[in-house]
């Protein structure tokens, strides 16, 4: 029994050095003078106020991806000791000795000098050879774009690194599938494949198109799977619903845990929280949740409130009133009826209390025990500073004259009798009886009379309306939109008839016990929400381009620039890997179409697991670097070069792929298989050559002379810097 105890334990392991080589060269072109240069390059003034935040646990929103991109740079920070305080402001600004450059480069670095052996053994798991595998992992390590990306704090490396992952694992389960499916290591690469392709998705959002094409890949491969006679019908299940989990399910799983992480640690109110919902800021420390601390959550007859726009278009703000009136007469020469201004206004300020009153009583106080106010209730709204009653009427507002005008009532003594009475709607009410709840509940007011109902147009009103909004009655009801939807953010029991009394009340602040948890799921689905339709700045910048212009590389970024020499760092493509990739696109496109039709003849050029590999190659790699880029001709956004990068890495890997076939199928003979190698040596040395005469530009270690940077401008319109002494 215990025999073994008299053996040596032997552990064997298989090791690919040349996995090793290329892993160590990788590292050593990404890792090199990492912390070089010391100041903010680029987009990194835009990441670092993120990491920023992070180290502070303070709430931040960005629209451009999901934050597990963000959260892998704030770990660089953790581990490196920053403290999150460094002012972001200026491309260029040296960083101060508190900033751990290294370690915030770090991450990316790694995820660049990986993604060498990785493009190796993708091209070894679809089949071709070791010189062609090689020959993939060679062209990714000397583009300089590449390099340039992985060294600093950007998220371009990290996202190829995902995308690279989640083919490399698909591919190698796909493999074990021929020989030991359902057995660990088939299990090991299918949830990878998933976890890979949600961390792609977590880190921009343009990783998705990654992701549908491996369950692209993967639906095709099922299907095969289905007409496969050789399994049984509970056989063929079982691998379908181990699919499903795996590229379905898990990724859902990942994607929300990212959130979780991200909303546990961003647990503090910020510079963003204007954007979310009351419900939303007063569930983080201090801002909106120090004032709403210990309000009470039922709201009753006699409440004082302050009512939010739930849609927080153009603007977040607050139902509004003060002593100003409409014009008599508008500027197209349309009448009003002179009652007094109701607006939104941006801003927190006393004019935005609103008193819930009962219509049936004169009292603007709370009784004993509070009277609450329930779905479907009849209520009017009394102006706190100026005790006028919320009213529209059949008259046409300001700015939007197919909608009510909405006005707080003055009474003249003319023919216009006051029509305030509202209907109470709880949007997301669980039953009719239902009680109005602070922050939580969504309400709309539905006009008696007219059945309009109280909206914001989101309008800015001229100079007699204080450039407030807009808030109108809309008669035309369009079913559930946020713009006439309104929640309770601010909320006290009044306790002061007096007007004078009551003025006073309404300026100080409340404290009462109450307590109200917004789960996790309601955050990250208005998180996820808000994140998708923030406005980003899509003005013009000096440096975004066209997707037409990454192709042919007539574009270029000026990253940073030595303050006192000229030593700068430029994001330029290698134009022989550029233009060589862009022709192996063309060449395997016109390939494939020429074998597919001739196999429609039932002319097989190709033996069917060659022709089967070709396919997979193409699916993989050309498909990659098509849904990578295409997409952008649809986008509505600034682009940049480095947009390009995460296509181009799937274009690189296609080269080696038409190569070996140029060189396996289409040269008959030795003598042309010798001519075609050298033709490949010498292509392979000049893009080494162009590699290396970049590298000032890709390391930014070198100062050049204007003759120097003069040559390098390959192009008109690359945008090298040379400093007129």
């Amino acid at each position: 029994m215990l025999g073994f105890l008299q053996r040596p334990v032997v552990v064997t392991a298989d090791i690919n050095l040349n996995v090793v080589a290329l892993t160590a060269v990788g590292l050593l072109s990404r890792l090199w003078q990492l912390s070089y240069p010391r100041a903010v390059v680029f987009d990194e003034v835009y990441y670092g106020q993120y990491i920023s935040f992070y180290m502070k646990r303070i709430f931040f929103l960005d629209g451009s991806g999901p934050p597990f991109g963000h959260m892998l740079l704030a770990l660089g920070g953790y581990l490196g000791g920053f403290d999150g305080n460094f002012l972001w402001n200026r491309i260029g600004a040296e960083y101060s000795t508190n900033v751990p450059v290294w370690s915030l480069r770090l991450l990316p670095a790694l995820a660049g000098a990986l993604s060498v052996p990785m493009a190796y053994q993708i091209m070894w798991e679809l089949g071709f050879s070791h010189c062609a595998a090689v020959g993939a992992a060679l062209l990714i390590l000397i583009e300089n774009s590449l390099i340039t990306q992985s060294r600093l704090m950007l998220l371009e490396s990290v996202l190829i690194f995902f995308n690279l992952l989640a083919v490399l694992s698909y591919l190698k389960f796909s493999n074990s599938q021929k020989h030991r499916p359902f057995s660990p290591s088939w299990w090991f690469w299918l949830m990878l494949t998933g976890v890979a392709c949600s961390c792609a998705v977590g880190t921009k959002y343009v990783g998705v198109f990654t992701y549908l094409l491996v369950l692209g890949v993967a639906a095709a491969h099922a299907w095969h799977l289905i007409g496969d006679q050789t399994l049984s019908n509970v056989h063929v299940l079982c691998h379908l619903l181990a699919r499903a989990v795996a590229l379905l399910v898990i990724p859902v799983l990942v994607y929300l845990l990212f959130f979780y992480v991200h909303l546990l640690l961003l647990c503090r109110s910020g510079p963003h929280d204007q954007i979310m919902s009351s419900a939303f800021q007063a569930s983080l420390e201090g801002g909106l949740a120090r004032i709403t601390q210990g309000q009470p959550l039922e709201v009753a007859y006699g409440s004082q409130v302050t009512l939010k726009n739930v849609f927080g278009q153009p603007v977040p703000c607050w139902l509004h009133s003060h002593q100003s009136t409409y014009p008599m007469i508008y500027e197209n020469g349309r009448g009003s009826s002179h009652q007094q201004q109701v607006t939104c206004y941006p801003f927190k300020d006393v004019n935005n209390w609103w008193i819930v009153k009962d219509p049936g009583r004169h009292q603007l106080v709370v009784n004993n025990p509070p009277r609450p106010v329930r779905h479907g209730d009849i209520v009017q709204l009394v102006h706190g500073m100026t005790t006028r009653l919320l009213n529209t009427h059949d008259v046409a507002a300001p700015l939007s004259p197919h909608s009510q005008e909405v006005s707080c009532y003055i009474d003249y003594n003319v023919s216009m009798p006051a029509q305030n009475l509202w209907r109470l709607d709880i949007v997301n009410r669980e039953s009719d009886t239902d009680v109005w709840k602070t922050i939580l509940s969504e309400v709309r007011f539905v006009h008696v009379n007219t059945s309009a109902i109280l909206k914001l147009s989101g309008a800015p009103l001229p100079d007699w309306g204080f450039r407030q909004l807009e808030v109108v009655g809309e008669k035309l009801s369009r079913g559930y939109h946020g713009s006439t939807v309104w929640n309770v953010e601010e909320h006290r029991y009044g306790r002061s008839q007096e007007q004078k009394e009551r003025e006073l009340e309404l300026r100080s602040p409340a404290q009462m016990d109450a307590s109200r948890n917004l789960s996790f799921m309601a955050r990250f689905s208005e998180l996820q929400w808000r994140m998708l339709t923030v406005r980003s700045d899509d003005s013009e910048h000096k440096y975004s381009s066209t997707p037409l212009d990454w192709v042919t590389l007539d574009t270029s970024i000026a990253y940073w620039l030595h303050p006192r020499t000229s030593a700068q760092i430029h994001l330029l493509g290698n134009i022989v890997i550029w233009a060589s990739a862009s022709l192996a696109t063309l060449v395997y496109a016109l390939l494939f179409v020429w074998y597919l039709l001739r196999r429609r003849r039932r002319v097989c050029d190709l033996p069917e697991d060659c022709w089967l590999r070709w396919a997979l190659a193409g699916a993989l790699c050309a498909g990659g670097w098509a849904v990578n880029y295409v997409p952008f001709f649809l986008m509505e956004k600034t682009l940049f070069l480095y947009h390009y990068l995460p296509a181009l890495a799937f274009q690189i890997l296609l080269l080696p792929v038409v190569l070996e076939h140029v060189s396996g199928r289409l040269c008959r003979s030795q003598l042309q298989r010798s001519f075609f190698g050298a033709l490949v040596v010498a292509w392979f040395a000049s893009a080494c050559h162009v590699s290396n005469t970049l590298r000032p530009l890709t390391y930014g270690d070198r100062s050049l002379s204007p003759s120097e940077l003069k040559a390098l401008r390959w192009k008109d319109s690359w945008d090298i810097l040379i400093r007129k002494y």
